[in-house]
């Protein structure tokens, strides 16, 4: 029997690659009948190569950073342009959804993450998303749930829920 071509022309006109998967469990076919390799999976904390020493930053940390950036550029407008609109809504979302205000907050929540064993993946989701329980945490992040025992994530959780009521 013949090996399938690479690429196949289909009754469409369109064209579908064969790809074959190393990984000995799959992942659901691809479109038009070929299979990928896992290149990521968070719940395992896979990430690509290009990733492996990545620094995460929080929501917050980000609006920090932007709107330090904002304050620079209002001081020295003969220097530096205006910000354009695709900064001004990246502002307008950090300020919305960054869980944390004040710098001493952000600095407390990233120091005591960091002294967990927790994946960089795993910081920024649970600094970002804050969840209220353990059960909850595990849902969103499900690759605490093998890593870490309930008593020790609600302790987690409440350590920065009180870094929180203390941030307003």
């Amino acid at each position: 029997m013949d090996e399938p071509l690479p690429f196949a022309s289909n009754t469409d006109g369109s064209c579908s690659a064969n790809v074959i998967s190393s990984n000995p469990n799959p992942t659901p076919a691809a479109p038009h009948g070929g299979q990928q390799e896992v290149l990521e999976d968070a719940s395992e904390l896979i990430f690509p190569d290009e990733f492996k020493d990545a620094q995460t930053l929080l929501i917050a940390e980000v609006h920090s950073l932007l709107q330090y950036a904002k304050d620079q550029n209002n001081q020295h407008e003969d220097e530096f342009h205006m910000p354009n609109e695709v900064f001004e809504k990246t502002m307008k979302y950090t300020e919305k959804f960054a869980r944390f205000k004040k710098n001493e907050t952000i600095t407390a929540v990233r120091n005591h993450l960091m002294t967990k064993k927790l994946h960089q993946y795993e910081i920024a989701a649970l600094a970002n998303l804050c969840p209220d329980s353990a059960e909850e945490a595990c849902a969103l992040i499900p690759s605490l749930e093998t890593r870490f025992e309930e008593r020790e994530l609600e302790a987690i959780l409440t350590h920065i829920q009180s870094l929180i009521s203390y941030d307003k």
